[in-house]
């Protein structure tokens, strides 16, 4: 592969961490909240969850590209 992609790979994925991040540092005792919510969550409703936010990046990066 180009060394041009992985470097914009690199890139994103460290975007990904830094944007992550944010929510647990600011506020810690939310993000612990919304963690346990999500553990309640059904297996089928973090598959959809996961699969609309797929279609969603994919979609969304066909545009901007």
């Amino acid at each position: 592969m180009n060394s041009d992609l992985w470097h914009q790979l690199l890139i994103g994925f460290c975007l990904m961490l830094v944007l992550e991040g944010i929510v647990p540092f600011l506020y810690p005792q939310r993000w612990r909240n919304l963690v346990h919510q999500l553990a309640l969550v059904s297996n089928q409703g973090l598959r959809i969850t996961g699969f609309i936010s797929m279609v969603a990046g994919a979609i969304l990066l066909y545009i901007f590209n």
